[in-house]
């Protein structure tokens, strides 16, 4: 059941996202006046599953649930029809409109999908407004990731500023180093003493190469809510709700202290001891081959208390506007990653979109993932690509700077290379999930 609710939120989120990035190319061009041969969500690659004719245009439903598609009449396109290029262009056809027109016309997708991002991160905000949590709600500081230790940072720190700003959810501050540029953090130890820390400016990639996500994290204490099945743990007879008070004799409060107290204990016999219904107890196990006991923290949210910050309809906008424009930000900052060793870890298909949506519908989670996924969509669309819309606004502003169109044989060639790059970036998106999914590369 859960992989159906999957599957019904991504098909509905698409058909959202492509209807409307369509109507962005579809309006315009009948405004001006240009004839558009077919409307489709998804693709009907051999035939479709619904369709019918109204005015100059068909309408349908294609059995191909990776896109969509207009066919606007006059236009060199990734459907290599040409045949109308022998005639003299009519006054219907996209190819007889000026420049500007045309340019509006193939602009208009990633427009409305700008737009669209922006009024349901604003909608988001108005209706459920933004969790948030505050330094005063960790009162055991951060945990910090061993690799930022040289920076000066230890566990139980609070991060008061970030490049001189406070946060609204100090746990925002991973995001912050990662994918927007912050390098001057403002922390308070755990003494009281507080510090100013300047991180290198290629920290990101230092973070990135290292698998590094979240170099800080919430400090909380050491409870166990979850034993793996078969792991050393389990096996020995720990149980939930059991809190380990030590390992080999040495003192465990928090849970970051469990991992850097086994982290040189791999495949190896260890003293655990630990409350339960407050006494205390203890017992030997082998840790696995990685230094692992097979036990997960309690919840955290469960220990946290998570504001909310409301917003009203006047102030949502302006709200909107900043999220989308941060999301894009983000996502341009994380693309650059790609081209690097390890950046096949974070690039999927559709099967990787499609576990985004949570395995139970929550309509506050579909919106979110929703104006994420359009923003992706306008970003991916803009790229100047042939046969994207941004190889089709390449050639059009080189027309307006010029005073002449490429020729169209170059055009047509141009479509052909771009259908192979699309067609290439396809098959090895969607064959990295499948690799994935047989587990011969890692998630």
């Amino acid at each position: 059941m859960d992989f159906w609710i999957k599957v019904a939120q991504l098909i509905l989120s698409l058909s959202i996202l492509v209807i409307l990035h369509e109507l962005g190319h579809f309006i315009p061009a009948r405004l001006f006046k240009i004839k558009v041969e077919k409307f489709y969500l998804f693709f009907d690659a051999g035939f479709s599953l619904f369709k019918f004719k109204k005015g100059d245009t068909e309408y349908g439903i294609g059995w191909l649930p990776l896109g969509g598609y207009v066919k606007i009449a006059g236009m060199i396109d990734e459907s290599m029809d040409n045949e109308h290029l022998s005639k003299e262009p009519e006054d219907w056809e996209f190819r007889s409109k000026p420049a500007w027109q045309r340019l509006i016309v193939m602009s208009g997708g990633v427009i409305v999908n700008f737009i669209l991002a922006i009024v349901l991160y604003a909608m988001l905000l108005f209706v459920w407004g933004q969790d948030y949590i505050a330094n005063n709600d960790l009162p055991n500081g951060m945990t910090v990731h061993e690799e930022f230790e040289q920076y000066g940072f230890r566990d139980g720190d609070k991060i008061l500023k970030v490049d001189g700003e406070e946060l609204l959810s100090v746990i925002d501050i991973n995001k912050y180093l990662l994918l927007r540029g912050a390098r001057i953090l403002e922390v308070e130890h755990e003494n009281g003493e507080k510090e100013t820390v300047t991180l290198p400016e290629d920290i990101d990639y230092i973070m990135f190469q290292k698998g590094i996500q979240r170099p800080f994290l919430p400090r909380y204490r050491s409870a166990i809510d979850e034993l793996v099945e078969g792991f050393p743990a389990d096996q020995a007879g720990l149980i939930k709700g059991d809190e380990i008070v030590a390992i080999d004799n040495q003192p465990i409060e928090f849970w970051s202290d469990i991992h850097k107290t086994l982290v040189d204990k791999r495949s190896q016999e260890v003293t655990i001891q630990y409350k339960r219904n407050d006494e205390i107890a203890s017992l030997s196990l082998t840790t696995d081959s990685l230094g692992r006991l097979g036990v997960r923290p309690t919840d955290l949210l469960g220990q946290i208390e998570v504001h909310n910050k409301s917003y009203s309809f006047a102030e949502s906008i302006p709200a909107g506007i900043s999220q989308a424009y941060w999301t894009l930000k983000e996502y341009i900052a994380q693309f650059k990653f790609i081209f690097t060793k390890k950046g096949s870890t974070g690039v999927g298909g559709i099967a990787s979109v499609g576990k985004l949506f949570p395995a139970e519908w929550h309509w506050d989670a579909f919106w979110s993932i929703t104006a994420f996924l359009s923003v992706m969509l306008a970003f991916v669309n803009l790229l100047p690509i042939p046969m994207l819309d941004g190889g089709h606004i390449v050639f059009l502003t080189y027309e307006m700077i010029a005073g002449r169109p490429p020729s169209e044989k170059f055009l047509m060639n141009a479509q052909m290379v771009g259908l192979v790059i699309v067609l290439g970036l396809f098959v090895y998106t969607n064959g990295l999930d499948i690799l994935r999914g047989l587990g011969l590369i890692a998630e």
